[in-house]
């Protein structure tokens, strides 16, 4: 369906909102701005639009080519290439004061300022980063480069790389690339841009319209991209419609061909109108500033001269000229355009005043001198941290047939490094904690070599295998002789594991591996890191950013971890025949269409001994279900934020059951909620409403939509809470459904009546004693030191769309699929986290919390609560209800009861919760039992419960209790 004229402006609007950062028009800006472009011949506001070359290590005649083009042009900026700190920093300075108007400062950093400069240390390439499973590292990671960024005078890092990079023998993106999948290629996108520029760097998306699926350099030469306009709408476009909704500074326009954009033979997209008039402004509405790649490139410089390339580049719509080359003949050809009618000054002003206008947002209104001091080591100051994070998060375990191996239990053990000649960090590791033999073999050395190797290697009780020094491009077998590739084969044996320390794409060439890690740099913090997992210090959190066979593609890593070791349920007391059961109770789920798609996962005695996964993630059909699918827990959240915060927080003294709601939140005072105690609210017996429809009230009732006067389709500083795709409440609205809590009728007190509202207030009271946010609180005092890596609120900011489960295809308010939105519309209008639902997880996540509280509070070493507040709160607490205190249980009449809940088998002592969408979690301490159902029932609709209906939840859950050997 097309849309109309007056929505496509509004979005048009609305984009250029998003951007707000670099080109608000205040007063003083455009004060600023006039007073600068008034200083301009026609010939400099030409040049302000042109970046220039810089390095700080070719000597004084590159300076003075710099110094003069400066001083005789008034170009806009400089882009510093090699380089030292020290060095850069003298010449910016120096730059700056003979600059008749700022220099806007730009560095290609893709991975840090150590790309460019000497004495600066390496962050990892993007595809490292696609491996690691929390998109808040990357957030980090871009404050660490926008704080580089910042103390050395660069106001644009030409990054981040949002090239989906599809083609394994790419040769110019693939490791820059976060990987193929889109979802994760525009979160991690995000992020790595809201770094940089909550620092006050510009960010700049490359390259549109995407780059990542080329076999040529478009640095020697233009590459094609021969897909349907269709195709490249659903891939490669993805990642720039969401940086440009997140409001990403500005943009990199690629040299490709891609004729279903434009048809005009090696007409490059840099200077096709078609590509950034039509698209990216028009069609994408992005408003910002872009530049082109660098001009100097043969993708655009074998068909036209340099200053051809740079008018056609004007034409085409860009904002600013990367490295044009000829500066005085650009300007000559660009005066000569508009004298032919092709540009307009009107035009041509517009956009110089726009530069103008960012240069004052990237503080160029004031003066900026860069201290040389400890620069170095400023630069440095993070990179440690930071990589050493990486690479613990990144590690990626492949395949995993032999257990001794990983973490190594050998006594005799053989090291053999490939690609080097002498001992790394990885080998020292290795030889200085198992006094381990070490063989290496380069790629120069010969099949004799290789042959005497394998010979030795059979005295061994274990052989790990690095894998070093590859080539990054994937040219000429990634630099491998067939000395070295037929040696890596034949290490592949049951007692090796290999350590792959590259570019993932290489492990195409062992795709036989029985025991394989994947850890993507070669650098000694890495090397470091890939040691603790063999010592068994760490466990893997990795997944394949990539495809690189058909036994290793994307998605695929192995991250259980002894927290949950796995076992046989017959080691553990069960009876896998009888297990099968589930696969015939979840299969007639879902073939009578009760939920698309289900995991199931049971641990016994502390040993995970069964998770599956069952038909697909949605309707369609088109994505399985797989074990690592990240559900929306509903209700679950109750429990498994909540309760267990609140449980802390008694633990420590901070909180008093018997105290009210008064005690800890001042705002309900002076209602009839003030008196209402804890212990009656954690059991739904406090008389509070059982739910308030919010979202009600913010319907327009003439068209049915979410009303404009309380929602717009981006976010602003006045419309921040995210409620659905382009849905975003205004912020003082949670007042507002707080009052109509308070205002709320209670019901009669002493009563058993269910109510989201209880653990509204609880989730309030957890931040007013804490002193956090309730997602915060839980996510540092349980999630993490637990490793629960998938468990947390507003999934979407820290994993890829590809990774959730979609739920409901909602009609009545916002209209859409919900997909990494919470379902339920409350806690969507609390801005995605409440005390009562908003909480994702995937299933083995969820089970190390509840294998803790099985635990009596500890678990792998890991103490969080005692087992004296675990018994106080699992424990039937009210007499007129089966309600734990926040916890469910089991009915108290379940032996004679017509229909048992949970299920019939389970025991007094259980403990758990149901959730909406179809979740549930039982732990049963007599049976030393972890139930975990996580389902999206409510997929299309939550109108037809079939899931209740069949018992679907609670015939499973007897099927395991009929497993149970006697």
């Amino acid at each position: 369906m097309k849309r109309s004229i007056l929505s496509v402006l509004f979005s048009l609007f609305l984009s250029g909102l998003s951007a707000q950062q670099f080109y608000e028009h205040t007063p003083a800006a455009d004060k600023w701005v006039r007073k600068q472009f008034r200083k301009l011949s026609k010939d400099q506001r030409i040049a302000q639009l042109m970046i220039i070359r810089a390095h700080s290590n070719l000597g004084p005649d590159h300076v003075k080519e710099v110094t003069d083009l400066i001083k005789k042009y008034n170009v806009g900026g400089l882009c510093f290439f090699q380089g030292g700190p020290v060095r850069q920093a003298t010449l910016t300075n120096f730059y700056q004061r003979i600059a008749k108007t700022p220099l806007m400062i730009a560095i290609d950093g893709e991975w840090g300022l150590g790309m460019r400069l000497d004495s600066v240390i390496n962050f990892p390439r993007q595809l490292m980063m696609g491996a690691v499973p929390d998109a808040r590292l990357i957030y980090q990671f871009g404050l660490a480069v926008g704080e580089q960024c910042k103390r050395i005078g660069i106001h644009v890092n030409y990054a981040p790389d949002i090239d989906i990079n599809n083609n394994p023998m790419n040769p110019v993106i693939n490791d820059r690339s976060f990987g193929e999948d889109k979802y994760k290629v525009a979160l991690f996108g995000v992020q790595y841009m809201k770094g940089m520029q909550d620092k006050g760097v510009m960010a700049c998306a490359k390259h549109f319209p995407g780059h990542g699926d080329v076999s040529v350099d478009s640095h020697y030469d233009l590459p094609v991209i021969n897909k349907s306009r269709a195709e490249l709408d659903q891939l490669e476009l993805y990642p720039f419609r969401e940086l440009i909704k997140a409001g990403v500074g500005s943009m990199m326009i690629a040299h490709l061909a891609i004729p279903s954009i434009d048809t005009t033979a090696n007409l490059p997209t840099s200077l096709s109108v078609k590509n950034v008039t039509d698209l990216l402004r028009n069609e994408l509405g992005y408003q910002g500033i872009s530049f082109t790649d660098a001009l100097e490139m043969q993708g655009v410089a074998k068909f036209f001269p340099k200053g051809d390339a740079s008018v056609m580049s004007l034409i085409a719509g860009n904002d600013m000229l990367c490295l044009p080359g000829d500066i005085p003949g650009s300007i000559a050809k660009v005066k000569q355009a508009i004298k032919e009618g092709k540009l307009s000054w009107d035009d041509l002003n517009a956009r110089v005043k726009k530069v103008l206008l960012a240069k004052y947002h990237l503080g160029l209104n004031k003066k900026q001198v860069i201290s040389t001091e400890n620069i170095a080591a400023d630069l440095n100051a993070k990179t440690e941290e930071i990589k050493k994070a990486l690479a613990a998060n990144a590690l990626t375990v492949l395949r995993k047939t032999n257990d001794k191996l990983l973490p190594l239990l050998a006594k005799k053990v053989a090291y053999v490094g490939l690609g080097i000649d002498k001992s790394n960090q990885f080998a020292t590791r290795i030889q200085q904690q198992l006094n381990a033999d070490v063989f290496f073999f380069e790629n120069k050395d010969n099949e004799e070599k290789a042959a005497k190797i394998l010979q030795q290697l059979d005295q061994y009780e274990a052989v790990v295998v690095g894998f070093h020094n590859y080539s990054r491009r994937p040219a000429n077998q990634f630099g491998l002789s067939k000395n070295s590739l037929d040696l890596l084969n034949k290490l592949q044996k049951n007692n090796s594991i290999t350590f792959a320390f590259g570019n993932p794409y290489a492990v195409q060439y062992i795709c036989n591996a029985g025991n394989l890690v994947v850890c993507y740099e070669d650098d000694a913090i890495t090397q470091d890191a890939a040691a603790d997992l063999l010592f068994g210090k760490i466990n893997a959190k990795g997944k394949l950013p990539v495809t690189v066979c058909e036994a290793f593609r994307f998605g695929d890593g192995i991250v259980y971890n002894n927290m949950l070791p796995l076992a046989t349920p017959e080691s553990v007391g069960l009876n896998s025949d009888s297990l099968h059961k589930i696969e015939t109770i979840a299969k007639a789920a879902i073939d009578s269409g009760a939920t698309p798609g289900m995991v199931v996962l049971v641990a016994k005695n502390g040993k995970l001994v069964y998770q599956r996964s069952f038909g697909h993630v949605n309707t369609d059909r088109k994505v399985p279900m797989t074990n690592d699918m990240v559900f929306d827990l509903a209700s679950v959240t109750k429990i498994s934020a909540t309760t267990v915060a609140v449980m802390k927080l008694y633990e420590e003294g901070k909180v008093d059951l018997n105290k009210t709601l008064g005690d800890y939140l001042s705002w309900v005072n002076g209602s009839d909620k003030a008196s209402l105690k804890l212990k009656d609210i954690l059991l739904h017996q406090a008389g509070l409403n059982p739910f308030i429809p919010f979202y009600r009230e913010v319907i327009d009732t003439a068209t049915g939509q979410p009303s404009p006067q309380y929602f717009v389709q981006v976010p602003t500083a006045q419309f921040s809470h995210r409620v659905a795709e382009n849905l975003y409440l205004r912020n003082d609205w949670h007042d507002t459904m707080y009052a109509r809590i308070l205002k709320s009728r209670l019901t009669a007190q002493g009563k058993y009546v269910y109510s989201d509202n209880d653990f509204i207030f609880l989730g309030k009271i957890v931040e007013a004693v804490s002193g956090m946010s309730l997602d915060s609180y839980v996510r540092k005092t349980f999630y993490e030191p637990l490793g629960m890596t998938t468990t947390g609120f507003k999934p979407r900011e820290i994993m890829p769309l590809s990774t959730l489960v979609p739920t409901e295809i909602e009609a009545h308010f916002r209209r859409q699929q919900m997909h990494g939105d919470v379902h339920d519309e409350g806690a969507a209008m609390f801005g995605g986290i409440a005390g009562h639902a908003g909480l994702f997880s995937s299933a083995y996540d969820l089970a190390k919390l509840y294998q803790l509280l099985l635990n009596g509070g500890e678990l792998n070493g890991v103490r969080l609560l005692t087992k004296s507040t675990i018994d106080l709160f699992t424990a039937y607490s009210s007499d007129i209800s089966r309600r734990g205190l926040g916890f469910d249980k089991p009915e108290k009449d379940n032996a004679t009861r017509k229909e048992p809940y949970p299920s019939l088998s389970v025991s007094a002592a259980t403990f758990g919760h149901t959730g909406f969408t179809g979740t549930c979690v039982w732990v049963d301490p007599e049976k030393q039992l972890v139930y975990i159902f996580l389902s999206s029932r409510v997929n299309p609709t939550r109108n037809d419960n079939k899931l209740g209906r069949l018992n679907v939840r609670p015939n499973i859950q007897e099927a395991i209790y009929g497993a149970i050997m006697k």
